[in-house]
């Protein structure tokens, strides 16, 4: 994870317990509606705070609240290999919701501007009601983090890739830096989470699941799609042993 400067392997054992390494079947509720069929079908939304983005069905059970920056290598691993995926396939089967909250001090740490270009064209997709698969390329694609590689040119690229996407107001929004004042409020509320504790922020990738954060010494379990998948699904099925937990 990208914490403080410094790039570390975190232990999941203490939240894989949490998990209950699938010790039990998650019930289907028959009262549940029908999963989205696919992720262009996904609920997406400015959040009501103005600094995060919400997917997925707002009275879903479970809502997992991600810090992340486009240029952090471990956010490019959790949502390609890790947990990402796990997480997909919980939106779609509405069990779960997400809300990503864009960080972009990799800039700063690393030099050039790549995060703030891929956050703010990000928000431009989301205008379009394309964030959902637009996110996905990003991190699919994502360069070198010593690159900077998200410039105009490859962020428009990737956008010609999803169907919709591109027209003269989207491509003006990127090259111009439209949502300029979402990426630095975005980048303030995600150091804001951080509290006194962590004012730089909590590190990314970062995630909060149902107002209770993943403690950075069991972070690795969102490198884990495994073990990821049944702890949402555990949490989802008794969500009140989550909020007990110590963590």
């Amino acid at each position: 994870m990208v914490r403080g400067g410094r790039r570390v392997v975190w232990c999941a054992v203490a939240v894989l317990a949490l998990a209950g390494c699938g010790r039990a079947e998650v019930p289907t509720p028959p009262e549940r509606r029908p999963a989205f069929e696919s992720a262009e079908d996904l609920p997406e939304k400015l959040g009501a705070d103005g600094t995060s983005i919400v997917v997925g069905d707002p009275d879903a059970k479970v809502e997992v609240h991600l810090y992340e920056d486009p240029r952090c290598p471990f956010c490019e691993q959790f949502e390609t290999s890790g947990g990402g995926p796990q997480l997909r396939k919980a939106l779609l089967d509405r069990s779960a919701s997400a809300r990503y909250t864009l960080a972009s001090f990799l800039d700063d740490r690393v030099g050039g501007n790549g995060s703030k270009k891929a956050v703010n064209a990000l928000r431009a997709a989301l205008k379009e009601g394309k964030f959902v698969e637009y996110h996905e390329l990003l991190y699919l694609y994502q360069p070198e983090e010593s690159e900077d590689g998200y410039t105009d040119d490859f962020l428009l690229e990737l956008a010609g890739q999803v169907e919709g996407l591109r027209s003269t107001a989207f491509d003006s929004a990127v090259k111009t830096m439209k949502y300029r004042a979402f990426v630095a409020d975005a980048q303030a509320a995600y150091e804001r989470a951080g509290g006194t504790a962590e004012p730089e922020g909590p590190g990314t990738p970062t995630a909060v699941i149902n107002d209770k954060r993943i403690p950075a010494e069991s972070n690795g379990v969102l490198l884990d799609g495994t073990a990821f998948g049944q702890l949402l699904q555990q949490i989802h099925a008794r969500p009140w042993e989550w909020q007990a937990t110590t963590l």
